[in-house]
């Protein structure tokens, strides 16, 4: 099973707060997201980690030429619209196999990562399994409603659904064949292709990674630390 890490964002709300460090190196527990995302994927079972960065952060392509990670590498360092063009820009590395897909600002448990990923090679017949939870912390949350079997009904209609998508995504390579059904296309973010996914047809479940922190916002750090139970000893 290979791996993606989207951490092509700006991190405009994090800057905007005086945070000048890109967000895929603001630490939590003295340890950089981009780090933490690797060390998870890794843990989960992942052969490889596919990552696209920023053009505008340069120290970020610097901190992962420069440290080992225990695992294989390949990073496409490209300025992205959205994190759908994002996830698009991965595809080459990730299309010919299940992966694990994870955002680098999703803070979560390592051991519900590799939950969500045992959960995914049990349904190999749905188009994939994301990643869950019932904390609400976002601004512009994608809801989720679910059936009794946790099989996705509907995304984004916040009046029947108790949980919202944590980040953290385990998919089949079909899903890239949406991309082509329906291209061109001007995706203006990951959440509007999941939509496209169920749109098409293909079943899409959901599996609840419990706690889970979006790291967008200086005092997220401070929530994010507290999920993991580390402290930054700066």
């Amino acid at each position: 099973m290979k791996a993606g890490i989207i951490a092509a964002g700006m991190g405009e709300r994090l800057s905007s707060a005086g945070i000048a460090t890109p967000k895929p190196l603001v630490t939590i527990g003295g340890r950089p997201l981009i780090a933490r995302a690797i060390a998870a994927a890794r843990a989960a079972g992942a052969s490889s980690v596919a990552c696209i960065i920023n053009n505008e952060t340069p120290h970020v392509r610097r901190f992962l030429d420069e440290h080992e990670f225990g695992i294989p590498l390949e990073i496409v360092q490209r300025t992205t619209a959205s994190s759908a063009e994002s996830f698009l820009a991965l595809r080459p590395m990730l299309e010919h196999a299940p992966f694990l897909l994870l955002t680098v600002d999703a803070v979560i448990a390592p051991s519900a990562i590799a939950g969500l990923v045992a959960q995914g090679r049990s349904l190999p017949r749905a188009a994939g399994v994301l990643g869950i939870t019932a904390t609400v912390d976002d601004e512009k949350p994608l809801w989720v409603e679910l059936d009794a079997t946790h099989r996705i009904l509907a995304l984004g209609d916040a009046t029947r659904a108790r949980f919202v998508t944590a980040g953290v995504y385990f998919l089949q390579p079909v899903v890239y064949s949406v991309a082509d059904a329906v291209a061109p296309h001007p995706w203006k973010a990951l959440r509007v292709l999941l939509a496209s996914i169920l749109e098409h047809g293909h079943a899409l479940y959901g599996y609840d990674v419990g706690a889970a922190i979006d790291v967008d916002r200086p005092e997220d750090i401070v929530a994010a630390e507290r999920l993991l139970g580390v402290v930054d000893p700066t």
